[in-house]
C-alpha cells in the first residue's frame, strides 16, 4: 500500500493562487471590476496615449521639456522605439500602482468579516494562505498589465506594422518593471487588509498612511537632509527615477521594491501567525 504525502505549502500556494485569479475572472463584482479597467485603459489608449506619442516625439516637445528641465531631465524618454510605449510608460508607472491599491484591498478583510478565514486555515496553513492570497492577486494584476501591453501593441500596429518586433520586446520588459513595481503594493494591501474590516476601509488605511509617512518623511528630510535614504521606505519612492529611463536601465532600481515587498510581506506573514482569525 503506497503512502500518499500531503500536498506541501508550495503546493497550497500554488493552488490558492490559481484559484484567486479564476475568482476574479469568474465571479460578478471581479468582471465589473474588470470591464471598468478595461474601460479606462481603452479611453487612455484611444486618447492621452495615442495623440500624446505623436506630439512627445515632435521637436516642439522636446524644446519645451530641455528649456523646462534641463537638458537631460528626459532624455532616455526620447530614445524608446516605439513613440506610444514612452507615453505608456509614463502613465503605467503611476496608475498601476494606484489602481493595485484598490484591486488588492480584499486579500483577507472580507473572510474575516464572514468568519470563513478561521474555516480555511484548519486546511491549509496561515503562511500558506497569506502567501496564497498574494500570488492570486499578483497573477491578476500581471494578466491586466499583459492584457494592456496587448492593447497597446494593437494600436502601434495599426500605425505602422514593421513595429511589431520593438514592440514585442519593448513590453516584455515593461511587463517586467510593472510586475516588479506593484509588488510592494499588492504586499502592503495583504498586511492591512488583515487589519481592516472592508475592501474599502483596507484602501482608506492605504491612502492614510501613505499620506502619513509622506509628510513624515518630509518633515526628517527637511531637518536633516543627510537622511534622504528613508525615502525608501515608501512603496513607488523609485517611480519618478524610473520615467527617465529606457531599456534595461528600468531594471536598475528593482532592488528597491523588491527589497520593500520581502520585508512587508514578512510582517504582513508574522501578523498572519500572531494574529485572531
Amino acid at each position: 500500500m503506497h503512502h500518499v504525502s500531503p500536498p506541501s505549502g508550495l503546493t497550497h500556494i500554488w493552488l490558492l493562487a490559481k484559484y484567486e485569479l479564476s475568482k476574479r475572472f469568474t465571479n460578478k463584482s471581479g468582471m465589473v471590476a474588470l470591464i471598468a479597467f478595461m474601460l479606462i485603459w481603452a479611453i487612455l489608449l484611444l486618447y492621452p496615449i495615442k495623440s500624446a506619442s505623436e506630439f512627445i516625439m515632435g521637436p516642439n516637445f522636446r524644446g519645451f521639456t530641455e528649456a523646462l528641465f534641463g537638458p537631460d531631465s528626459l532624455r532616455h524618454l526620447f530614445e524608446w522605439p516605439v513613440a506610444e510605449f514612452a507615453v505608456f510608460w509614463l502613465a503605467a508607472l503611476y496608475l498601476f500602482p494606484m489602481f493595485s491599491i484598490f484591486i488588492a484591498a480584499d486579500q483577507f478583510s472580507s473572510d474575516k468579516q464572514r468568519g470563513s478565514l478561521r474555516f480555511l486555515t484548519l486546511r491549509v496553513s496561515r503562511s500558506s494562505l497569506f502567501f496564497g492570497r498574494f500570488a492570486g492577486h499578483m497573477l491578476i494584476q500581471l494578466s491586466l498589465i499583459i492584457l494592456t501591453l496587448l492593447a497597446t501593441i494593437a494600436m502601434v500596429l495599426t500605425r505602422d506594422m514593421s513595429l511589431l518586433v520593438p514592440s514585442l520586446t519593448t513590453s516584455l520588459l515593461v511587463m517586467v518593471n510593472l510586475f516588479i513595481v506593484v509588488l510592494p503594493y499588492t504586499a502592503a494591501m495583504a498586511l492591512l487588509s488583515l487589519h481592516a474590516n472592508s475592501a474599502r476601509q483596507a484602501s482608506i488605511f492605504a491612502i492614510i498612511l501613505w499620506a502619513l509617512v509622506s509628510i513624515i518623511i518630509g518633515l526628517i528630510n527637511f531637518k536633516f537632509p543627510q537622511l534622504s535614504g528613508l525615502n525608501m521606505i515608501l512603496p513607488g519612492s523609485q517611480i519618478s527615477s524610473m520615467i527617465n529611463t529606457q531599456g534595461f536601465g528600468s531594471l536598475a532600481y528593482t532592488p528597491i521594491p523588491l527589497l520593500q515587498t520581502v520585508v512587508i510581506l514578512g510582517l504582513g506573514n508574522l501578523l498572519m501567525k500572531r494574529s485572531a482569525l
